[in-house]
């Protein structure tokens, strides 16, 4: 989709990368809390290899999943557009896959591979990609022509009567489908998603069960709103193709965009069944983008009350606050309360504790509330945390 590390190509060797791949390895993986009654997975749903236009050879792609933790990754080369075919000619569509799957089985990888596809289409109705599918070869409908985008009616009537066709497909194989990068300025060039018939027609049939929200360093409002708007699951993907340490600087702090789901188990099946059920997030920079019965939890999990106690004289109220995940969280209060020392906006580093204390305040039990304002649950609306504080009586040793 896009090409944005020339010049970080330029001062970056290969030799260098290798030194530090090891020296981060362990403190790169994704790392976010379970939610009560369910596990949380990181996965990335939209990767590509030389086999489409990617950069790099499959294998590299599952270390890479390795490295940031993933539970889950999808292969989704393109089916019509395949600029190296030919260097590395492969009738088969699947082999991306494959060569990804031996690479599981012979190294004992724990990230799971799950086959995939990207219906590369003018719009309508645009790239979508189909996962979870067991032959991608039926997807490929059609002449394929190197031309992707139409230049007659009767083109572009072809074009979307063969989507249409491999969207079928997909949901006969039991794929996951989902719509790519609805913004993009390449197919939409004011950048703003919008609904067309046909998205309108595959989502009242039930063929269309995803929209990214968050494609690599781009977030879509508009595609928030389509999601909430039409029972889609919000996904959020690295569309990778060059190296995740040049995309996004994992020896640096970056992180991939992924998608949270809260799955029963960790079984490909059940990330499954929690992407048709919508439990997901989506993780975009410092920024937690999900459904509110979704994200709220995650929320709850991840920011918790470690210490709560009244201090000498009775006069402040000692709390700590500790943030069991990868995600820096700027908090603004919104119940009135003062602190002695920061002010009412506040940021938790990932990881780490931040003390606090209340002032004027001489209630036992009391209801704390933030406004969490690096989370999102649609657009331009912030979900607010709510913790209860018990607090216990003053020491009388002092």
């Amino acid at each position: 989709m896009r090409s944005r590390l020339a010049i970080r190509m330029q001062v970056l060797s290969f030799a260098a990368l290798a030194a530090a791949m090891p020296a981060v390895a362990q403190e790169r993986a994704i790392e976010f809390p379970d939610v009560d009654g369910y596990r949380t997975f990181a996965v990335d749903l939209h990767t590509h290899s030389v086999f489409s236009d990617g950069m790099v050879w499959p294998i590299i792609r599952m270390q890479e999943s390795e490295r940031d933790g993933l539970a889950l990754m999808a292969v989704t080369e393109h089916l019509e557009y395949q600029p190296r075919l030919e260097d590395i000619p492969h009738p088969d569509r699947n082999r991306s896959y494959i060569v990804a799957s031996e690479y599981v089985a012979e190294s004992g990888s724990d990230v799971m591979v799950v086959n995939g596809a990207e219906i590369t289409r003018s719009m309508p109705p645009g790239h979508v990609n189909a996962v979870f599918i067991t032959d991608a070869n039926p997807l490929l409908v059609g002449e394929h022509p190197a031309r992707l985008r139409p230049s007659t009616p009767e083109e572009q009537e072809a074009s979307e009567r063969q989507a249409r066709q491999a969207i079928d497909e997909a949901n006969r194989q039991n794929g996951f489908v989902f719509w790519n990068h609805p913004n993009w300025p390449a197919q939409r060039p004011d950048g703003v998603a919008k609904l067309t018939d046909m998205h309108r027609e595959l989502i009242a049939d039930g063929l269309l069960h995803g929209i990214e929200v968050a494609n690599g360093d781009f977030y879509s409002a508009e595609s928030l709103q389509i999601a909430l708007d039409n029972d889609l699951a919000i996904l959020g993907v690295s569309d990778v193709h060059y190296l995740i340490d040049w995309d996004y600087m994992p020896d640096a702090g970056g992180h991939r965009t992924v998608t949270l789901v809260f799955a029963a188990e960790r079984s490909a099946e059940s990330i499954k069944e929690a992407l048709h059920a919508n439990r997901t997030v989506a993780w975009f920079g410092n920024w937690l983008i999900g459904r509110e019965d979704a994200l709220m939890p995650l929320l709850e999990a991840s920011l918790q009350l470690t210490k709560v106690e009244r201090s000498a004289g009775d006069e402040l109220i000692d709390i700590r606050l500790s943030n069991m995940s990868d995600a820096a969280f700027d908090l603004r209060v919104t119940s009135g309360h003062r602190f002695n020392g920061p002010p009412s906006t506040m940021r938790v580093e990932p990881h780490s504790d931040l003390d606090l204390a209340i002032s004027g305040e001489t209630r036992t039990s009391f209801e704390m509330a933030f406004e969490v304002l690096n989370a999102i649950t649609a657009p331009e609306t912030h979900p607010t945390l709510r913790l209860g504080v018990e607090v216990p009586a003053a020491s009388s040793a002092e």
